[in-house]
């Protein structure tokens, strides 16, 4: 029986020998990696920690990008009972510190220097860090090469051959295994505190209901310092499936091709911005590959619909379907590496439309919910048993409850044991035994949860109507026109919103319609095009109340950046931040009205 990560390695390790476990890219290709070579990587890894002082309850920082070293770092560290803490590479030196500091890391990993002069920045503040480790063989003074660790590991073991098995054995299911601290839409980093049991109770359930076998080759592409990619390389391992690590996300087109991945974990912005690819495609084509692209969907949908519901298809949409797939589809699974089974979305809502686009498509996208807090899943759609605009039932061993204002709560194996240093925090996240997710939704007449905001977010207008953002933003988003949007009206008389257009696809819309613009400034200050958008907005908003439709709204020149602390990692705006930062234009709406 597997209660803890480093058993979980172990297990894996014995279990699915392959050639190629990992797979990452060096030079023009990509080179595998195999089960034994990162078992024994990852064995010298930790030796070489353990040689530097690290132990059980120590924490290791780790800032690097998505690689086999990034996991080595981690189940090294797990192996010795010590505890990772996962850093995002795209912080600024300020908050590495924070991080650093808050949770008393004793060891900082890097994966180049670049990196590495984000921690120097701030280095002469951290006098807890005793070591700093590169992935580089090129270090600064005082600073650690991967292979110097790996090599005073490889003479531990020649020493002590047992000793590696045996520090794998301390660690218990209760143990924490790992602080994350939540990037958060609003107000300081928390450090979430997960257990081993958390963490592999939760890898247990969904792989019981998800079919992930060793026979799977996957991309990873989010950030592993964020629990959903986190937790997936979990499952990964588990079940020894090839994981595949793509160079970047401008790369990422590339390297579907180059991989073929059979699974694929993402955020929604990733699958609109695949959809907005295809979209383009059609627009720039002729009138009739218009028209048999929306006949192809058409007959997608009717198929789709027949079979989220298990109805029995008829001959006739089974024939069209296939012409449909052989002319249109093919050509856009293609673009996918030829082989994708299923996408898994989580970390945001994935707009219904959207959803039901992919599956048209052919593309199945398998919408799950939860929270770091949550390790992360709490509710996923499972194949075969799965509905467009829900996040699925609740996964087993996981209870859900829902409040008197709408809050969810749950409460399982793998739940957190709390904030890190933040008791208060802590109480106040909890109803007993019960995880309060500030998200707000209700389960269905099937016993699928739905997601309908975040309780923090919700709009209540000074005419005291509730207003849920989030739902309207995804209407707006799926418009081929609107790259990305975020509403406001709280405490305001009416909703606005600030827009985001294609901006390339509004040029061509321009030089088509013959209106002259000089710069994209100029193009979205420009009447005939606000008037084009107006109208764009009004058939996204056609099935709202008045009370949700948006009256006025502003186009930007520029979507919202990771970089510039607009969106978290998972491309979650951050409202707050949004609301700052244009004060002014969001006032501007307003004049004279309020």
């Amino acid at each position: 029986m597997i209660n803890t990560l480093p058993q979980m390695l172990l297990h894996t390790i014995e279990a699915y020998p392959k050639d190629e476990f990992m797979l990452y890219k060096k030079g023009e290709s990509y080179v595998p990696l195999s089960t034994s070579e990162f078992g024994r990587w990852t064995k010298l890894f930790a030796l070489g920690l353990h040689e530097l002082g690290v132990k059980s309850g120590d924490k290791v920082a780790i800032l690097s990008e998505n690689r086999p070293e990034w996991v080595m770092a981690d189940f090294a560290t797990l192996s010795l009972g010590g505890i990772t803490v996962p850093i995002y590479i795209t912080l600024v030196p300020d908050q590495v510190q924070y991080i650093i500091e808050n949770s008393g890391a004793r060891v900082v990993v890097c994966s180049n220097l670049e990196l590495w002069q984000k921690f120097a920045a701030v280095k002469a503040e951290l006098p807890q860090v005793e070591h700093v480790v590169l992935f580089t063989a090129d270090t600064p003074d005082g600073v650690f090469s991967l292979e110097e660790v790996w090599n005073r590991g490889e003479k531990r073991d020649k020493e002590d051959p047992g000793l590696f098995a045996e520090l794998c054995s301390r660690a218990q299911p209760d143990d924490v295994a790992t602080i994350i601290y939540t990037s958060g839409t609003t107000g300081v980093p928390k450090g979430v505190m997960l257990t081993h049991n958390n963490l592999v109770s939760n890898a247990e359930a969904v792989l019981s209901q998800i079919p992930v076998t060793q026979a799977d080759t996957v991309l990873s592409f989010l950030p592993l310092a964020h629990i959903l990619e986190r937790w997936a390389t979990c499952c990964y391992i588990y079940v020894g499936a090839t994981i595949g690590y793509a160079e970047s996300l401008e790369t990422l087109s590339d390297n579907m091709l180059e991989i073929r991945p059979t699974i694929m974990v993402t955020v929604p912005r990733l699958l609109e911005k695949i959809y907005a690819r295809v979209l383009d495609t059609v627009l720039s084509g002729s009138g009739l590959k218009r028209a048999i692209f929306y006949w192809a969907v058409g007959v997608g949908r009717a198929y789709a619909q027949k079979m989220v519901r298990n109805e029995k298809i008829p001959g006739f949409l089974a024939f069209k379907r296939k012409i449909a797939y052989k002319l249109v589809f093919s050509k856009i699974y293609a673009r996918t590496g030829g082989r994708l089974r299923f996408f898994v979305s989580g970390g945001a809502p994935l707009a219904k439309e959207i959803g039901e686009i992919f599956y048209a498509l052919g593309l199945l996208a398998l919408e799950g919910y939860g929270l770091t807090e949550s390790s992360p899943a709490i509710a996923f759609n499972r194949p075969g048993e799965l509905k467009f605009g829900s996040v699925g039932k609740p996964v087993p061993g996981v209870e859900v409850r829902i409040e008197e204002d709408g809050e969810i709560l749950a409460r399982g194996p793998n739940i957190m044991k709390g904030y890190y240093r933040m008791e208060e925090a802590t109480r106040e996240a909890f109803d007993g035994e019960w995880f309060k997710t500030g998200d707000v939704g209700h389960i269905d007449e099937e016993g699928f949860l739905v997601i309908t905001d975040r309780k923090k977010d919700i709009l209540v207008t000074s005419g005291g109507k509730n207003v849920a953002p989030q739902p309207i933003e995804n209407l707006l988003k799926s418009t081929p026109y609107i790259l990305n949007a975020v509403v406001l009206g709280d405490r305001r008389k009416f909703i606005s919103a600030l827009i985001v257009p294609d901006l390339d696809k509004l040029e061509a819309y321009a030089r088509r319609q013959g209106i002259s613009f000089q710069d994209r400034e100029d193009l979205v200050r420009n009447q005939a095009i606000r008037t084009f958008m107006d109208q764009e907005v009004e058939k996204a908003q056609a099935n709202l109340a008045q009370y949700e439709k948006i009256k006025k709204f502003t186009l930007l020149c520029r979507d919202f950046e990771l970089e510039c602390g607009e969106v978290t990692p998972s491309l979650k705006v951050k409202r707050n931040i949004i609301e700052k930062e244009y004060s002014q234009v969001i006032d501007s709406l307003y004049e004279g009205l309020d």
